[in-house]
């Protein structure tokens, strides 16, 4: 199993260990609950160095951006960020990620940390690319919360925008950041080589961030509504289904066009809605949801919000719902009411 090389410090600081994808990783330190409230309020600091992460250059780099990802890389430019996904031929979705364009006009493509070696294998295969992958040699670390980017500008200088990249030199290191996250709060995401990451994470916890293990990371990206893949989002939903329409840019050619032109012209069969729970109850992965107007589905992802003290969750509803209609949730065999709700979670009102 592989570990970070911030496994010790990690150690040191009192986490429990979980298997994440072939990584040894912090689940939590303190509490779950302590470090999902951390972020709300103030600042948390993550070890997220499973993430995928490699970078993509070569003649054809632009290119094979273009005729793999279902967003338009054209609606960027260098030092921007964005998020796409790399379909299939049916529109499913083989994975979400986030593109950096960096300012020397290379790009950093940020895949889900299970399919780093196929994403990347898609772009080795492209003609006129180069890839290296930054999972080796390399820390990543996610600063999150209200307080984020005035700590991350004390620590190392600078911040990044909100999807906009970077690098600077910190010391004699270089630390390239973006403003990105998975937990619905202000911050960035910054990487740097292993050697100094230690470092740049003890300066973040000498700042006054809290450390957070991937729980918190989860309950926070489900009380923001983040899709997760492999729960909520797979090779058997499409963009449209999870309604990430944005992120879909019809007007280029890329894997699974077709299908999801098709879908749009026929009406969609199902959606992901997000849900609260005005009864006591932890709705969980695969528990029934059935609509007051008819039809129904699953949960997909479920959890109480640390925020709400309420259940909530996401789930795919045939025929599609909408915002403000009712829903029952079967859980442990009771039926539980609750509402049709816009993510995020954690900012509606009661």
């Amino acid at each position: 199993m592989r570990r970070s090389p911030l496994h010790q410090l990690n150690e040191s600081l009192g986490a429990r260990f979980v298997d994440f994808g072939g990584w040894e990783m912090p689940v939590q330190y303190e509490s779950v609950l302590a470090e999902h409230r951390a972020v709300r309020s103030d600042a948390g600091v993550f070890d997220v160095t499973h993430l995928g992460r490699f970078s993509l250059t070569g003649p054809g780099a632009q290119q094979a951006l273009s005729d793999r990802l279902c967003n338009d890389i054209e609606r960027i430019s260098p030092g921007r960020c964005q998020y796409t996904m790399l379909l299939n031929e049916r529109g499913g979705i083989v994975d979400d990620l986030i593109v950096w364009w960096r300012d020397d006009g290379s790009f950093w493509v940020m895949p889900n940390a299970a399919n780093q070696d196929r994403v990347m294998a898609e772009f080795q295969a492209a003609p006129g690319c180069d890839v290296e992958d930054l999972q080796q040699g390399t820390v990543f670390l996610a600063v999150q919360g209200p307080k984020a980017p005035e700590m991350i500008e004390e620590v190392v200088g600078a911040k990044p925008d909100r999807f906009r990249n970077f690098s600077a030199d910190w010391g004699q290191a270089v630390v390239s950041m973006a403003g990105t996250g998975y937990t619905g709060e202000a911050g960035a995401e910054l990487c740097i080589d292993a050697s100094n990451g230690e470092d740049l994470m003890r300066a973040f916890l000498d700042a006054g961030a809290v450390a957070c293990g991937l729980g918190s990371r989860d309950t926070l990206r489900l009380e923001a509504g983040l899709p997760l893949w492999g729960e909520d989002i797979d090779e058997t939903t499409t963009p449209l289904e999870a309604g990430l329409d944005s992120a879909v840019s019809l007007d280029h050619d890329f894997a699974g066009r077709e299908a999801l032109l098709e879908q749009r012209e026929v009406g969609l069969a199902r959606r992901l809605a997000g849900f609260i729970l005005e009864g006591r109850g932890i709705p969980r992965h695969g528990y029934q949801v059935r609509a007051d107007g008819g039809g129904g589905g699953t949960v997909t992802s479920g959890n109480i919000s640390p925020m709400l003290d309420q259940g909530i969750g996401l789930a795919y509803l045939s025929p599609p719902v909408e915002v403000g209609e009712t829903v029952e949730v079967s859980v442990r065999d009771r039926c539980v009411p609750g509402r049709i709700v816009s993510p995020p979670f954690h900012t509606q009102k009661a």
